[in-house]
């Protein structure tokens, strides 16, 4: 019975504050955004990418309403695992889409640990990059790892400092950036590379992964103050932010290089834009900078995804095993997330790993906006009209999305396909014989 006891997750009521919250909350979302993502956009979509992160916005604000609305109605550390969980109850579709989230928060963190190698490397002009980029990631990794096994307190602290660094460090980025630009005006007719639809819509895509770290907001349910009012506070200020930030930088990366040169430097566009306007000054701010964003993005997406296994796991809905450690499910939790995101630092680039997050987070959101509009609409007080186009939105970004990787880089796709045929076969296997409904004693 103690050890059942000692098992257990132990959330601190009242220890999150909703300005340490919002900081987290950026923190996740600034770190991918801005400085991995315009590259890949630019790719896609050429001359329209700034566009493209303002196409992102409109979708994510109206996904947001329901994580809005389930986080008023029903705060949580499992956070979207929960909101799932009353959408469709012990069943495969949650235990699935729950996985989907899970699964896009660790390929998030390592995203933004290889962005984080990539950026330091910049400082330097010797070495093999493609050794260091992950090798550095992969430090960072651990650094968060240790971070997270200390208090909320400390975690909280060094997020909101991060978090207020990083969203002044990147305002001061875009506005001397389209200061000293010669214009900020965009030539909307250039076509290098060819703007087409399928093109903007993919683009838009990966804007929304630069905006999903929002939702690991709704796992802060236990912990933050006033909670059914505070959650859906943070989560409009953290869009809120970084629609001003994202539009702005856009327009400054696109005034100081071209857009071959943008692609051409995807992994650190950011740093590429503000050599030529800002010299070697600027080269540094931006490497510290984008060091200190990616740092503190992991450390903020390690503490929510951890919780929200942690609470699928004494739902029963995913399997777990101590493996001889010792503490709670949620230190347990806690090692898995990193293991994952380490193993893929090491071994994915950065443009298939944003590929494989934003279809398993489309995916889940889609998941999400149905199972309000299905089940729960009237209990939340949910506009239909609202959850309609949150769907249809949806569909039609990962429509564009998948349509551009089958021609560009069919693999990913039928990776993505893989994994979801594993999870799901494998939860429902999982919950014939052990799930909520049987007497399990899997996670012994």
């Amino acid at each position: 019975m103690e050890d059942s006891e000692d098992r257990k997750s132990q959330y601190k009521k009242n220890s999150l504050t909703l300005v340490g919250v919002v900081a987290m909350g950026t923190g996740v979302m600034i770190g991918a955004g801005i400085f991995a993502l315009t590259g890949q956009m630019a790719e896609m979509t050429g001359v329209l990418f700034p566009l493209a992160f303002l196409s992102a916005a409109l979708i994510v604000s109206f996904s947001a309403y329901s994580y809005v609305k389930m986080s008023n109605a029903y705060p949580s550390a499992g956070g979207i695992g929960m909101y799932l969980h009353k959408a469709y109850g012990d069943s495969l579709a949650t235990a699935f889409n729950a996985l989907l989230m899970y699964f896009s928060m660790v390929i998030a963190q390592s995203f933004l640990a290889r962005t984080f190698g990539s950026y330091t490397m910049q400082l330097f002009d010797a070495g093999n990059h493609e050794i260091m980029v992950p090798a550095l990631g992969v430090g960072l990794l651990l650094v968060a790892f240790l971070i997270n096994l200390s208090a909320n307190r400390l975690i909280e602290d060094v997020a909101s400092f991060v978090g207020f660094v990083k969203i002044a460090g990147i305002i001061i980025f875009g506005v001397v950036g389209v200061w000293v630009a010669d214009s900020i005006a965009v030539d909307f007719t250039r076509t290098t590379p060819d703007s087409t639809v399928g093109g903007f819509l993919g683009a838009t895509a990966l804007g929304i992964l630069a905006f999903k770290g929002f939702t690991t907001i709704t796992n802060s349910g236990s912990e933050i103050k006033d909670p059914h009012r505070n959650v859906g506070r943070a989560i409009m200020i953290s869009i809120a932010l970084c629609i001003v930030i994202y539009t702005l930088v856009g327009f400054a990366v696109s005034s100081n290089l071209s857009i071959s040169n943008i692609i051409a430097t995807q992994d650190y566009s950011l740093a590429a834009a503000a050599e030529p306007a800002l010299g070697d000054y600027g080269l540094w701010f931006t490497v510290i900078l984008a060091m200190l964003a990616t740092s503190g993005g992991i450390l903020a997406s390690i503490f929510a995804v951890s919780r929200m296994l942690a609470m699928l796991t004494e739902m029963k809905l995913v399997p777990h095993s101590h493996f001889g450690m010792p503490g709670s499910i949620q230190k347990h939790t806690l090692v898995y997330t990193v293991v994952f995101a380490v193993l893929l630092t090491a071994f994915f680039d950065l443009s298939r790993i944003a590929a494989l997050g934003i279809i398993f987070y489309l995916i889940m959101d889609i998941a999400v906006h149905w199972g309000i509009l299905r089940y729960l609409r009237k209990d939340i007080n949910a506009n239909i009209l609202i959850l309609i186009t949150a769907i249809l939105l949806d569909l039609l970004a990962l429509g564009g999305f998948i349509w551009v990787k089958v021609i560009s880089d069919p693999l990913v796709i039928k990776v993505a396909v893989i994994i979801m045929l594993i999870i799901a076969i494998g939860e429902a296997i999982f919950l014939k014989y052990w799930g909520p409904k049987n007497d399990s004693s899997q996670t012994k």
